[in-house]
């Protein structure tokens, strides 16, 4: 078995949601196709693939080997790039994309510094909080923040986030600290609005290890998460929010965490991109940029 493009060929399958497709992809046979995925599937000794006469879905196992596949995949190819560039100067157009507010605090700030670095690369930034069909749309890359549901992007974890709950010093002083996320019902709350997209509401681990979604309220409540974090500044109650956003106020002591034992497991910050058989140089030097500057130690705290 050719390991290589079993893998391949695995991808394009879960990316097009059929072999016929896969295979149209590729100018091969569709039984070709079909013969791959049961040699890489016999050769794991696990299924991957959930297949009928009208489509194909991914098994549990399945949807863990895609991600891990997805991103052997992009680094194999980024290291042929690496030897294959040379001395070759990144150039042409790069347009990104990434979510609003944390486009505006941590990716803007990089742009002008990685154009310094490859003077021959033009770049646009849309700052959005819609999902956006970067190969429809002709973007190049996104960064995303939490999860990731669509699996025909390949994507490459930048760094880890976290959501805390946070407050000031002076609104705890004057009405204590919470010590289960329980207690949050006698604090205000600042939330997000029923317009926002946080349908689940704070995400909590509770001492089995179970994961629980509470819904807090308070007297004030709004769709951008920006004004909350203002309002939280400004001792109005309590916020959950992610460690992007606060790490520089609670390095500061501006802000500070209250129910830590609880906290959900981190979630990711993730550079995504369509899959491509050669990833352009300019698109590779942005992701290793993004990621040199996002696992410096001070990067997240410096605000």
């Amino acid at each position: 078995m050719d390991k290589l493009k079993a893998l391949e060929t695995f991808v394009a399958v879960a990316a097009r949601g059929s072999l016929s497709a896969a295979a149209r992809a590729e100018g091969v046979a569709p039984a070709v196709v079909g013969r791959r995925l049961d040699a890489l599937e016999e050769h794991l000794g696990i299924k991957l693939l959930v297949r009928s006469t009208r489509r194909i879905s991914l098994t549990h196992e399945g949807a863990a080997f895609l991600e891990d596949s997805q991103r052997l995949l992009a680094d194999l190819a980024q290291a042929e790039a690496s030897v294959s560039a040379g001395g070759v100067q990144a150039r042409g157009h790069l347009r990104i994309t990434a979510p609003a507010g944390f486009g505006r605090r941590h990716v803007a700030p990089l742009v002008p510094r990685f154009h310094d670095i490859h003077p021959e690369v033009s770049l646009s930034l849309n700052l959005s909080d819609r999902v956006i069909d970067l190969a429809g749309e002709g973007y190049d890359c996104a960064v995303r923040v939490g999860d990731l549901p669509d699996s025909s992007l390949v994507s490459i974890r930048l760094a880890d986030n976290r959501r805390l709950c946070v407050a000031t010093p002076a609104y705890l002083q004057r009405h204590g600290v919470p010590q289960h996320p329980q207690d949050l019902a006698q604090f205000d709350c600042l939330t997000l609005s029923s317009e926002a997209s946080q349908a689940r509401g704070w995400a909590f681990r509770l001492e089995d290890g179970s994961i629980t979604h509470l819904r807090p309220g308070g007297p004030l409540d709004c769709s951008d998460g920006q004004v909350l974090h203002e309002w939280c500044l400004a001792g109005f109650g309590i916020a959950w929010r992610s460690t992007w956003e606060v790490e520089a106020d609670i390095t500061a002591g501006r802000l500070v965490t209250v129910l830590d034992a609880f906290a959900a497991p981190p979630n990711g910050i993730f550079a995504v991109f369509p899959q491509r058989k050669h990833l352009p140089l300019r698109v590779r030097l942005w992701i290793d940029y993004l990621k040199e500057q996002y696992s410096r130690a001070d990067f997240w705290s410096r605000g």
